[in-house]
């Protein structure tokens, strides 16, 4: 009985396909998409697009750079659509099974586990920090992040409906609560400044649109472990396009003008100021929330993927994952978020690139077509190493477009010259 009992708690599927009995509607998606919106980081990024462009031009920033992760995640989506799985079962033919389980889960795992430790620390840092301001409690940051990184956990423990049930509170609450932010900013400290605001150091619009990727490249990427319940290729467009963004748009342009009015990004200083710092940090709090939990969830699959567990072990992996996650944070990772934002932008999308190029150009989009190749592919990890070189090196255009790109063309033109392995096609289980 109590193992009949976990079945119907835990989420059942991690590498093999989702039935189609158990996808979900689109507006489910894409929930949980707006939900990864809403975050801390991206009203930071709206913050820094604001050092270097006015507001007009750092609203087209994010207009640009959140059409083009829309674009490629939208492929992403329809490919895990067609197939029923996640980001690193879909790469095996692109990058053979054993690239699949190595390169790729490894570059997926330590980027979510870093965003991870990356909001824990934010929450965690923002949670002392009102106990102290406004109560008096000097309770130490790592303890808080060590809290609430648990907390987090625990939905992605459970699994995609955990997901999705936050989502369904958490998004319409953090809708109202960042409109009622923004606008008393304004009612607080006027807008005179919006119109004549010029910065203090220029910078192209492309260096903008690149950051504005690399806020959600990791996301575009990773599509596929959410996407894989769309019941179709529409609903997994229709969630990318609706739930990202809209909402990514939003939050940079909301840390661009709070940080005008107010001076700051954080959410919570500009409620405090407004005399609402709980409000403030019930914002923080559930924006965390709701972007943390897919970062473990994504991560767990990752180490699944890895050490090549059974689906039963899913919530295994994504608590160790987790874990894993909190400890990045009680270390303090935030202090390399830069650094890390930097690395992930030239990194992650060249394997979209690949992804792409493998099922939508040389597959011609036909899911019957997916195999799992033995081995590595190694035009497929090849063509990834170039593009992300490229997308670090190549300073001319916007990094993750460049690898992006040049990963994809890349590929195309290895495996008309390079003899691939010979596919084994999966028995389909009943």
């Amino acid at each position: 009985m109590t193992t009949k009992k976990s079945e119907d708690v835990f989420e059942k599927y991690a590498l093999e396909a989702v039935p189609k009995e158990n996808r979900q509607s689109w507006p489910s998606i894409a929930l949980i998409w707006i939900g990864t919106m809403i975050c801390v980081p991206a009203l930071m990024m709206g913050g820094a697009l604001i050092t270097g462009l006015n507001l007009l031009h750092a609203l087209l920033a994010g207009i640009i750079g959140y059409t083009i992760v829309v674009i490629y995640m939208s492929f992403q989506g329809m490919q895990a659509a067609d197939l029923g799985r996640p980001t690193v079962s879909a790469a095996i033919p692109s990058f053979g099974f054993s690239g699949s389980r190595v390169l790729i889960s490894l570059i997926l795992g330590i980027s979510t586990l870093g965003w991870f430790g990356v909001q824990a620390n934010v929450c965690g840092a923002a949670f002392s920090s009102v106990l102290n301001t406004w109560l008096g409690v000097n309770f130490p940051i790592w303890i808080s992040s060590l809290i609430w990184g648990l907390i987090m956990l625990s939905t992605a423990i459970i699994g995609f409906n955990a997901v999705k049930y936050l989502n369904y509170i958490a998004v319409p609450a953090l809708i109202i609560l960042s409109i009622y932010g923004t606008y008393s900013s304004f009612v607080k400290y006027g807008s005179s400044i919006l119109s004549s605001y010029q910065p203090p150091t220029p910078f192209p619009l492309v260096q903008g649109i690149a950051l504005a990727v690399g806020t959600f490249a990791v996301g575009g990427v990773i599509a596929g472990d959410f996407s894989r319940y769309a019941r179709n290729r529409r609903d997994a467009v229709l969630s990318s396009v609706w739930g990202v963004w809209p909402a990514g748009v939003a939050m940079l342009f909301m840390g661009s003008v709070m940080s005008l009015l107010a001076g700051t990004y954080d959410i919570t200083q500009v409620m405090s100021a407004l005399g609402a710092p709980v409000l403030g940090l019930i914002i923080l709090i559930l924006a965390t929330w709701t972007t943390n939990t897919i970062n473990a969830y994504s991560a767990g699959i990752a180490l699944t993927n890895l050490f090549q567990l059974s689906d039963s072990k899913r919530a295994l992996a994504t608590a160790v994952a987790g874990i894993l996650g909190t400890v990045l944070a009680v270390a303090g990772i935030m202090n390399y978020f830069l650094n890390f934002l930097s690395i992930l932008t030239s990194t992650i999308p060249p394997v979209a690139g690949v992804m792409i190029a493998d099922y939508w150009v040389k597959k011609k989009g036909d899911p019957s077509k997916w195999f799992r190749y033995p081995g590595a592919n190694w035009v497929g990890i090849i063509s990834w190493l170039i593009g992300a070189l490229v997308g670090i090196y190549l300073k001319a255009g916007i990094a993750p477009i460049n690898a992006i790109i040049v990963s994809f063309v890349v590929y195309l033109v290895l495996i008309s010259v390079v003899k691939q392995p010979q596919p084994v096609p999966t028995k389909k289980k009943a």
